[in-house]
């Protein structure tokens, strides 16, 4: 019997080969394998002993040789073959263990093109495939975690054919994976006929979205993703909705900038509305079912969550709460005074850390990165949907009214149409002092999304009022995520004293909407850019 091993990583190796050795079998190997078993004093026959070809161009070329694949895929139970294999002295190879090349790990690095395709394993897939193929009669490793079952059915007599079976499918799911991160690591075209997918099982999760689905979490191979970029440094192991709403917490929270980085939306706002001041720097999300339950910004984290949490008290318990700056002690007491799932910051400070950590079951994640994947993707029955991300806040600044907005609500129209892109659809975001203060998200229709937020807006403002924060004053800034298909939406929002709407225009209606503002002294704005997000 032989075997083939070419193991970039060597876990599990030396168990393997001393066990195929002490069993009798003929150990072929290629390059620092070999020398890796011979310093541990096993023989190896070199690969080139069984080609009688050297290995050449710096190693690229080992094991792509007759040889070699002829061993591999020759039928065991054809006569044919087995007399081809005598005619040209080619002997068979009966196990196969080989690791690729860290291509995965390398296309993360940051290294130049040409560092890169270096590790592009070639002979490694190429033998891996041929042993899949012939799983018959040959067993193809890959996967170190697999080489105490091999070693089992051997000493029993045989590897059994399920078995077989099971590693030559995870050898091609291996391949696939590594010739699409290939792909996408070369490949320029946004949406080319085959998308590469290039993904690797990072947690099984206990359940899904329900009790009784099944669910796992999955990694792109390729540059880390601000998800898989986290720490978990407190809690509960995370849950399928857990991770969910993390995605769209840290999206939403890192939309206004995220350590010193800028924010996407500040090229519109500076090709547009130049003289505007900047936002406020620091921003926190509430999250719940995967929409935001609460966002607003603030000079100061205490600032900004104390305004996050006034917009719903109710439905902040059992969320996720997103900073886009580091957590101090001040912000963690007060967390720490509601049940949270999750808690997510770039940093903490040691004492917001031991603050946080009271709390037996809030997780707590550190998230170094900004989203960064151009694309995303939704799953349909049989397939997926593909799309850009949306960063695009306005193409225009349409004052399509008698009245231009006044100066002090400029910001609150810029932080309302960012902050409702993140808001389920229909969505409708009241904003004051760069903050929600009423919020409605996924309504059938619009109208009803209005009046719903009017009323919550309503009823944040009169309970700040009694608190002694805030004048009372009605929100004045209305952002709503696509045009109204009837002026009833503005009619609504000047009877709750709204002065300013912005929104994307382009209904077959915007007349009405926009005789309606004229008729309620209300000056609304078109940006041209919808933001739906279903």
């Amino acid at each position: 019997m032989k075997a083939l091993i070419s193991a970039y990583n060597k876990d599990g190796i030396m168990a393997l080969a001393g066990f195929l050795h002490e069993a009798g079998w003929e150990i072929l190997s290629t390059g620092g394998t070999a020398r890796y078993l011979k310093e541990h004093n096993l023989p190896v026959a070199d690969v080139s002993q069984a080609t009688g070809f050297p290995e050449c161009l710096d190693g690229r070329v080992k094991t792509l040789h007759p040889a070699i694949h002829a061993g591999l895929l020759a039928k065991r139970g054809d006569p044919a073959h087995i007399e081809t294999l005598k005619e040209h002295a080619i002997s068979p190879i009966d196990l196969v263990c080989v690791n690729l090349y860290p291509f995965f790990e390398k296309a993360q690095a940051d290294l130049s093109f040409d560092e890169t395709i270096e590790f592009i394993d070639i002979g490694g897939p190429a033998m891996l495939r041929s042993a899949a193929k012939n799983c018959a009669d040959v067993i193809a490793l890959t996967d170190p975690a697999d080489y105490a079952e091999v070693i089992a059915g051997l000493k029993a007599g045989a590897v059994p054919f399920e078995t077989r079976r099971k590693l030559a499918g995870k050898v091609f799911a291996l391949t696939s994976a590594y010739d699409a991160a290939i792909a996408g690591f070369l490949l320029e075209e946004e949406y080319p006929d085959y998308y590469p997918l290039s993904i690797r099982k990072a947690q099984q999760m206990r359940y899904g979205e329900n009790g009784h689905q099944s669910a796992s979490l999955y990694f792109h191979t390729g540059k880390k993703g601000a998800v898989a970029a986290m720490t978990q440094l407190h809690g509960k192991e995370l849950s399928y909705n857990n991770v969910r709403d993390l995605d769209i917490a840290w999206k939403a929270a890192c939309s206004f900038g995220l350590g010193g980085e800028k924010p996407f939306y500040r090229d519109d706002v500076a090709r547009l509305l130049p003289d505007t001041p900047p936002l406020p720097p620091i921003c926190c999300v509430a999250v719940k079912h995967n929409t935001p339950c609460g966002i607003s910004l603030g000079d100061t984290l205490a600032e900004a969550y104390e305004k996050t949490y006034a917009c719903d008290p109710v439905s902040i318990f059992g969320g996720i709460v997103a900073c886009n700056t580091r957590i101090d002690a001040e912000t963690a007491e007060k967390l720490n005074e509601l049940f949270l799932e999750i808690v997510v910051a770039p940093d903490f400070e040691e004492e917001a850390l031991s603050i946080l950590k009271q709390k037996k079951n809030v997780r707590i994640m550190k998230a170094p990165l900004a989203p960064r994947r151009k694309h995303e993707f939704i799953s349909v029955d049989g397939g997926i949907l593909a799309q850009s991300v949306d960063q695009r806040l306005m193409e225009r600044w349409d004052v399509v009214t008698k009245l231009k907005p006044e100066e002090r609500d400029l910001r609150d129209m810029i932080f309302g149409m960012q902050a409702v892109a993140y808001v389920k659809s229909n969505a409708i975001l009241l904003a004051q002092n760069c903050a929600a203060v009423g919020m409605s998200a996924g309504e059938t229709n619009r109208i009803w999304a209005v009046e719903l937020a009017l009323s919550r807006g309503a009823h944040v403002i009169e309970t700040a009022c009694k608190m002694g924060q805030g004048s009372g004053e009605p929100a004045r800034v209305l952002a709503s995520d696509a045009f109204f298909p009837f002026p009833d939406v503005v009619e609504a929002a000047a009877a709750a004293g709204v002065k300013t709407i912005i929104q994307p225009g382009g209904s077959i209606k915007d007349k009405l909407s926009i005789e309606a503002a004229d008729a309620f002294g209300i000056a609304m704005v078109f940006t041209g850019t919808r933001h739906f997000k279903h």
